[in-house]
């Protein structure tokens, strides 16, 4: 991406149309908020000078019409409205696909059409501009000088004068007092200064726009050239007694870059704390980093197997290192799920305009880090989820209203940490689950037999199967049975388990377990007839010895007592078909699953392992029980165990041998 302008380009432009949403929608529950107009505005300058530089015309064209209407609003020509929000966010859309290159002319002109209508709708009476008692002026005179390095960054100085000149009628004279000699002349920066002289009734905000971008990095004077009349003299005198906060630091000329506390260094320095790096490199960086775990695994074992100690003791120095720089790595991976949260807010406000529903929309702990691997695949199956809170979950505001409940309905997502897990929640305060409607489906789909008994939580599962859906109709949303399994599906791909909470009438909450991380994790490693697995770390609760003797007593149960409690088991052996005898002293590794704890007997108990994921191959796709496998200091390879599948593959086998005994 480094070496590819456009795709930088588009990179960028996509966070700035992200900043414009985000600012869009908080402008649409405070309209009078001119710091969100001012930010929108900004956005879309940013975004269509950018475009231009980067030969994409389309888009600096279509961009342009909707920086117009948001200057209007900004200069309080005209007021902003609801329509006007719901039109650019619909403008913003089209950008983005102008920025793909994959947009049709046609919805542009549609759009814009609609954004002349939202104009002339919200025309009227103008609110007092932010600036309207500033004295009425003849001109200004300006001096500015950029940065040496302006045209590296960027910054085409044509390009700002052409602005001024848009402004009014304007003088332009070049100074050249710093331009070095010949010898010492540097082609690529900047040297020249420029006076300009600025005729018109002009705003200072106009022209501090013109330099947005470039104010903190550059020398800028802007003087008034002169008054209309005595009134307006008099206020500007008032004005030069008792300067604003706001008009001082935007009227003081900014110094040079080499002053170390000027807002110029400190931008400097804080560019210099980041570096965008494209995330393939990441990725190979962490396969990198994968091989060097399972090397120094390699070294650790050789260095234990003779008696020399300077081999052993730089093996352990090595084993620190590399522990040091896995745990480095996996920070480097880590993002803040608020940046999954904020892409939510964009289908909340859309969700509420398809159902007639006013909506809510609350988060919390966006600063909680998940690894940008998870992040990318949680998307899909949270938007069904959200999907069905608001078309399912949450009732009209007069169904709400007759049940004594707020008209605007809520859905909020959460996020924590616990242990290697992070824990997503999704919470509406709707009408609930209907448990009989729900046990009804699943036995008219053949899901359960009528008399089966099941759990409150087994039952609240059913939703999750393939083709099931409770919705009386099918909407554009939901309503076809389709999307929930996907849900499923794709929460057990990341190794993670789902948990449904609901009370009629009051609302439902699903819990998304997931682990930190999908490509390196802590694993105990244990053997299984001549095997040998790894469990995720995170699951294991506690490991205990079970011998020969309790193993046939046990048999035909599956069934120990564990602390006053019973606790299942399952036989790995057997379903395995390890065709071995099982050693004297078997040990049972104890995990943690929502539905409660389950133990799985192991033949040994080998240790901690550091369990770098590698991916199954495509002939081995329907081990489902395998979340993956690793390979191991000797050059063997251990598979490692998808807890969830494994019970749910074990359990019926369990209840075969209890026939069957």
């Amino acid at each position: 991406m480094a070496d590819d302008p456009i795709a930088a380009f588009r990179v960028e432009a996509g966070e700035v149309l992200d900043q414009v949403e985000q600012a869009l929608l908080d402008l649409g529950h405070r309209l009078d908020d001119a710091d969100l107009v001012n930010a929108v505005f900004r956005g879309l300058h940013t975004l269509k000078g950018s475009g231009a530089m980067f030969g994409f015309d389309a888009l600096a064209g279509f961009t342009h019409h909707c920086e117009s209407a948001f200057d209007r609003v900004r200069k309080g020509q005209v007021p902003a409205t609801a329509g006007l929000v719901s039109v650019i966010l619909s403008a913003q859309d089209h950008m983005r696909a102008l920025v793909e290159g994959d947009a049709p002319a046609a919805d542009g002109d549609a759009i814009l059409a609609r954004l002349q209508q939202a104009i002339d709708e919200a025309s009227g009476p103008a609110p007092a501009a932010a600036n309207a008692k500033a004295p009425a002026r003849s001109g200004w005179q300006i001096a500015f000088r950029l940065p040496a390095d302006a045209m590296a960054n960027g910054t085409n100085p044509l390009m700002l004068l052409d602005e001024l000149r848009e402004l009014g009628d304007c003088t332009v004279v070049a100074r050249t007092d710093m331009v070095p000699p010949l010898a010492d002349l540097v082609p690529t920066e900047c040297h020249i200064g420029w006076d300009v002289t600025l005729v018109g009734d002009i705003k200072r905000d106009d022209i501090e726009d013109v330099f947005i971008f470039v104010m903190d990095d550059m020398e800028l004077s802007i003087e008034p050239l002169g008054l209309d009349d005595a009134d307006a003299a008099v206020d500007d005198i008032v004005a030069d007694e008792a300067p604003s906060a706001e008009e001082t630091v935007a009227a003081a000329p900014v110094a040079t870059a080499s002053t170390a506390d000027s807002p110029a260094a400190r931008s400097t320095a804080k560019a210099e704390e980041s570096v965008r790096v494209p995330a393939g490199r990441l990725d190979a960086l962490m396969d990198r980093v994968g091989e060097l775990v399972i090397a120094q695994s390699r070294l650790s074992q050789c260095a234990h197997r003779g008696n020399d100690l300077v081999l052993r003791s730089v093996s352990e120095e090595i084993e620190r290192l590399a522990g040091e720089l896995r745990d480095t790595m996996m920070v480097m991976r880590m993002v803040p799920v608020g940046s999954l949260f904020a892409r939510f807010r964009r289908l909340i406000h859309d969700l509420s305009r398809d159902t007639g529903k006013t909506i809510e929309f609350e988060t919390a702990g966006e600063a909680t880090e998940v690894d940008k691997t998870v992040i990318e695949r949680l998307f899909d199956p949270m938007v069904h989820l959200i999907r069905n809170s608001c078309d399912h979950g949450l009732e009209t505001p007069e169904d709400r209203i007759a049940a004594g409940k707020p008209a605007a309905g809520s859905v909020k997502l959460a996020a924590h940490q616990a242990g290697g897990e992070v824990v997503i929640t999704i919470r509406d305060d709707g009408r609930g689950i209907n448990r009989a409607r729900v046990r009804a489906k699943a036995e008219a789909n053949g899901l359960i037999q009528p008399d089966q008994a099941l759990t409150d939580s087994e039952l609240l599962q059913m939703i999750f199967a393939p083709g099931f859906s409770t919705a009386a109709t099918v909407t554009n949303l939901s309503g076809r049975g389709v999307g929930m399994d996907v849900v499923k599906r794709t929460i057990e791909g990341l190794r993670g388990s789902i948990d449904v909470q609901s009370t009629e009438g009051e609302g439902s909450l699903i819990a998304l377990r997931i682990p930190l991380t999908l490509a390196i994790i802590d694993g105990l490693l244990v053997r299984v007839g001549t095997g040998r697995y790894v469990i995720p770390l995170t699951a294991v609760e506690e490991c205990i010895e079970l011998s020969l003797e309790d193993d046939m007593r046990h048999r035909g149960r599956s069934l120990i007592t564990l602390r006053e409690k019973l606790v299942p088991f399952l036989r790995l052996r057997e379903l395995f078909a390890t065709d071995t005898r099982p050693d004297p002293f078997q040990k049972i590794v104890v995990v943690a699953t929502p539905q409660g704890r389950v133990g799985l007997v192991v033949d040994q108990i080998i240790g901690n392992h550091q369990t770098v994921i590698k991916p199954m191959s495509a002939l081995h796709q329907g081990a489902t029980t395998f979340a993956g496998a690793t390979i191991l200091g000797d050059g063997e390879v251990a598979l490692i165990l998808d807890i969830a599948q494994l019970i749910a593959l074990g359990q019926p086998h369990e209840e075969t041998l209890r026939a069957a005994g």
